[in-house]
């Protein structure tokens, strides 16, 4: 088989820079996978890797689980593209609806970014206003109204806003400072009667993982409902990630209009908005705001789904937490020996380590991280068989496929890796 260099100098001339996304992207060359099973990712040279990326969230029950294969193989008989509404769709929706209590209908997407550039479209719609408020270092999906001051790849590569985007559209989106009330504030007293949105991660999870403060987010429900603007949570990457259920319900703040993926597509493609019925009756064919999809609801992603959550239904989070809990334990401890300031973030089954300080709360505390440590540990773990997220405003994530070997056996790599240095 082929390894990874001579297959990256290959998909260089095909691809700009060598991937198909940004964030799959590090030096001296990203890893090539050709399959993955459990808490394993498998090279094209046969190396296994723990994987704690889970492709960047999604696979929250691992790899292979075997009642999301046998439901797939089921559906690839039966069709996999009709261009019809089919019954698999409603069973979906329904399972959503009865778990997040804020939406009352929804429209399926193909992603995230999808469903948050049409979330954000029909916000303008129901409020007649053009102004959407996001926050620095939120990530939105890849649509021109969420690149402006952006996390993820776009931290990674140091180009928080894309070029291309129109001045005309920059101009329509305000930018707030995460867990800040007092920039909150102003903006709202400055701007308030033209803000249509207000669009955030609940849980930041595009500028390595930021927990919010409880007032915050309190805050910023008060202050959305008092101007008249609607609240939107993308819960792409928090959504049935601590819970069976999304994190709103977790903190009991109701957003008008939520956005999931990842997680709700069993590791297919899908997206989703939803919320009140006043509110998702404007979109197309009822209303007159223009939404849609060939691929949208397709039998494959809505069957991955539904085994997904089926399973996630009766799952124990708790073993989440626990293994999450000794994870950051031995990682700290391996940490503390060498003298180098840092902090975990984690919160049931997400963390990210951050290098060169003792806490990050904030945007502004993230950008002061050490990336370049964050990518050295990378790359020693990564030679040790164990697969973080490739990059330091990205999150790590534990599935229920994980078990305390491999905890113990990350750790282990950890403290080996350190002690040679």
């Amino acid at each position: 088989m082929p390894s990874s260099e001579e297959l990256f100098r290959e998909s260089s001339r095909l691809f700009p820079g060598g991937v198909n996304s940004p964030v799959r992207r590090f030096d001296p060359y990203p890893l090539f996978m050709s399959r993955a099973k459990g808490s394993n990712l498998i090279d094209t040279e046969g190396r296994a890797y723990i994987d704690y990326c889970l492709g960047f969230g999604p696979m929250i029950l691992g790899h292979g689980h075997p009642e999301l294969r046998k439901a797939l193989q089921k559906q690839v008989d039966a069709g996999v593209l009709f261009g019809t509404p089919s019954e698999l769709e409603i069973t979906l929706a329904k399972k959503i609806r009865s778990s997040v209590t804020s939406i009352e209908e929804m429209r399926f997407t193909n992603s995230g970014t999808e469903a948050t550039m049409h979330a954000l479209r029909l916000a303008r719609a129901y409020t007649g206003r053009n102004l959407i408020l996001k926050f620095e270092g939120g990530y939105h999906g890849s649509h021109d109204y969420s690149l402006i001051r952006s996390g993820s790849g776009a931290l990674n590569f140091g180009s928080p806003s894309s070029p291309g985007i129109p001045s005309q559209v920059s101009s329509t989106v305000l930018v707030g400072r995460y867990n800040h009330l007092g920039t909150l504030e102003r903006l709202f007293l400055n701007h308030g009667k033209d803000i249509a949105a207000v669009i955030l991660e609940p849980v930041m999870g595009n500028a390595g993982l930021i927990l919010p403060d409880a007032e915050f987010l309190k805050y910023l429900r008060q202050m959305a409902s008092d101007y008249g603007a609607l609240l939107i949570f993308d819960e792409v990457i928090t959504g049935y990630r601590f819970r069976y259920g999304a994190f709103q319900d977790m903190v009991g703040i109701r957003p008008d209009i939520t956005v999931l993926g990842k997680i709700i597509g069993g590791g297919l493609p899908i997206g989703l908005f939803g919320g009140r019925t006043d509110i998702m009756e404007l979109v197309s064919p009822h209303g007159d705001v223009y939404e849609a999809g060939t691929f949208s609801a397709n039998p494959l992603s809505m069957t991955a789904g539904i085994a997904t959550l089926s399973t996630l239904e009766k799952a124990d989070y708790g073993k989440l937490s626990h293994m999450l809990g000794e994870l950051v334990t031995g990682f700290s401890d391996v940490m503390q020996t060498t003298g180098v300031p840092f902090t975990i973030n984690s919160l049931v089954s997400a963390f990210q380590i951050f290098f060169g300080t003792d806490k990050v709360n904030t945007y502004d505390d993230a950008m002061k991280s050490q990336k370049g440590k964050y990518m050295e540990i990378f790359l020693g773990l990564l030679k040790k068989g164990i697969y973080m997220a490739p990059g330091q405003y990205e999150t790590n994530f534990i599935s229920f496929a994980h078990d305390d070997e491999d905890i113990a056996r990350t750790v282990y790599a950890l403290r080996e890796m350190i002690h040679a240095g």
